[in-house]
């Protein structure tokens, strides 16, 4: 409010304040829809060994989610000597707690989902094996793109360039490795975060579709072939 925003009104602040609020009791509510279904399951002896080892690591997981989304607002409310720009968390922080955010859902939904669903057994041949090692890359790619995406938000690195598939004028902008050294325009540079994030965006699709064009010539069970299929449908839509 004293170096930017001199003319924001008590609403406008408290608009603001309401969704980080709401933020952290929905944050809270899952905790507790998680935490306290498996402590009765836990106490009632219906979970076998190994679930016990993943319903630990989920909880952990759970309680480092909330610990890193404080850590993460903390650096927006750190004032910045000399800085007059607007208010913002740090884009690593960002990038670390969507990331665990992602792992900690994958991992629910994996967990959930090998309770509800038996593993199919097929034979361990060599395309189904190549099919298996290229969709985990592909997950890779696709967290990676992700990650890009927080330190795009957290720099505002899309209000840089919004022409596509040049940027501007150009295909690859000159103030793409304007900082120094070189490794911090990754992290740092709002242009090179954008144009990162495209690639990899590109990347994802193409990953995807090849995927799906690979897996059409091997025979799979029905849940793989629409879940690959399900896949496709996303990353056009994303």
């Amino acid at each position: 409010f004293y170096s930017l925003n001199h003319d924001m009104t008590l609403a406008e602040f408290k608009f603001i304040w309401y969704m980080e609020y709401s933020h952290r009791m929905w944050g809270r509510v899952v905790g507790l829809a998680y935490l306290l279904p498996a402590a009765y399951f836990w106490r009632r002896g219906w979970l076998s060994r190994p679930l016990k080892g993943c319903v630990l690591a989920l909880c952990g997981l759970v309680c480092f989610q909330g610990l890193l989304g404080w850590y993460m607002v903390k650096s927006g409310l750190e004032e910045k000597p000399d800085s007059y720009d607007i208010p913002r968390v740090s884009q690593y922080r960002l990038a670390a707690h969507l990331g665990s955010a992602l792992v900690l859902y994958s991992a629910s939904l994996w967990t959930g989902l090998s309770l509800l669903l038996p593993r199919h057994k097929l034979p361990e041949t060599h395309q189904l094996l190549r099919l298996r090692q290229y969709a985990h890359g592909t997950t890779a790619l696709i967290f990676l793109t992700a990650l890009s995406g927080a330190f795009v938000a957290g720099l505002d690195a899309g209000l840089v360039y919004n022409s596509f598939p040049k940027m501007g004028e150009h295909w690859i902008p000159d103030d793409l490795l304007a900082f120094s050294p070189v490794l911090r325009n990754i992290f740092e540079n709002p242009t090179t975060v954008q144009f990162d994030h495209r690639i990899l965006g590109i990347a994802s699709v193409t990953a995807v579709t090849a995927l799906y064009l690979f897996s059409r010539k091997i025979p799979l069970p029905r849940r793989a072939r629409m879940a690959v299929t399900s896949l496709l449908a996303v990353a056009c839509m994303q």
